[in-house]
This record gives C-alpha cells, sequence and structure tokens, in this order.
C-alpha cells in the first residue's frame, strides 16, 4: 500500500470516528457547597443577625455561671482549710445547685439554638431560590448535573436529558 492510499484511509476512518463521538453527548457535572451558600445568604438575613445575637447571649450567661460556680469553688477551697463544716455543706450544697442549674439552662439553650438553625436551614422560600438560581447557572453555563457537597442524595437539578427513566419504564413494557 501506498502511502496516499494509506493516508486518505487514516482520514476516511478519523473521519467515521468524529462522527460517532459527535453523537455521543457529554454531561457536564457541577458541584455546589450549599454550607457556604447558606452562610453566605443568610449572613446578611435578620433571623441570622437574631440567632447570633442569641448565641452571643447564651453564651455570656454560660460564662458568667460557670465564673460564679469557679468563685464558690475557691471559696470552698479555702474553707476546707479551716474546716468549718457548716460552711462546707453550705457552699458543696450551692455548688451542686448551680452545676445543675447550669447543665440544664446549657441544655434547653442548645435545643433552642439548635431548632432556630434548622429553621433556617429548611427556610422553604430560601430553598425555592437556591434551587431556582442553581437551574438558572446550572442551565446558562451548560451543566447536565449539579450535585451537592453537604448531602449523600447529592442531586440537586439535573438536566432532563440525563433523565433514563421513561426509557427504563419503556424497555421493562410498562405504561
Amino acid at each position: 500500500m501506498n502511502l496516499k492510499k494509506l493516508l486518505v484511509i487514516g482520514a476516511i476512518a478519523l473521519f467515521a470516528c468524529s462522527g460517532i463521538f459527535a453523537q455521543q453527548q457529554i454531561t457536564i457535572f457541577g458541584v455546589v457547597d450549599t454550607a457556604r451558600i447558606y452562610e453566605t445568604y443568610f449572613k446578611q438575613s435578620k433571623a441570622v443577625r437574631d440567632y447570633e445575637t442569641k448565641k452571643a447571649a447564651a453564651q455570656r450567661e454560660v460564662s458568667r455561671r460557670t465564673k460564679e460556680i469557679k468563685s464558690l469553688q475557691e471559696s470552698l477551697d479555702n474553707v476546707l482549710k479551716i474546716g468549718n463544716e457548716t460552711e462546707i455543706e453550705r457552699l458543696q450544697a450551692d455548688i451542686t445547685k448551680k452545676t445543675k442549674s447550669l447543665t440544664d439552662y446549657t441544655k434547653a439553650k442548645n435545643l433552642e439554638l439548635d431548632k432556630l438553625k434548622r429553621n433556617l436551614q429548611t427556610n422553604d422560600a430560601f430553598y425555592k431560590k437556591m434551587i431556582s438560581a442553581i437551574r438558572r447557572t446550572a442551565e446558562s453555563e451548560g451543566y447536565g448535573m449539579i450535585l451537592s457537597l453537604q448531602q449523600d442524595a447529592g442531586i440537586l437539578w439535573y438536566s432532563q436529558s440525563v433523565d433514563i427513566t421513561a426509557k427504563v419504564i419503556k424497555e421493562m413494557g410498562l405504561k
């Protein structure tokens, strides 16, 4: 075979292969860090500012109560050296009472703050706005599927072109 025929056969093969590859659709995946979106969006919202204010107030109260317990503990240490049994019992009772109160307060505030945080993160209006923005961005940038970095299921939006459900149903003979 001469070089000219080999080049022609190579060109035909390359053309045929390029036609096969041109027919295949390549899906472009993207990812979204929804935690960063939440953080960015809600930093500017009144609800998050209120949450942060309540969180800071709770922390100040925990610090105040902890300092008070430490002060009582120091007093108890001093009284133990003297051996005043009545004062020792009173201080131990105060420390026990205030420690339990602090534990109960911390538990209640953590539950309250967790509930507020979950409410912020599951806000329907925000979620719809985020999904709509993801869809518009994905479509304008040519992405076929967007995955979340935070969720196990992960698929937040996908192009209908990657959904083969109808074809599978048809293939199975179902209606």
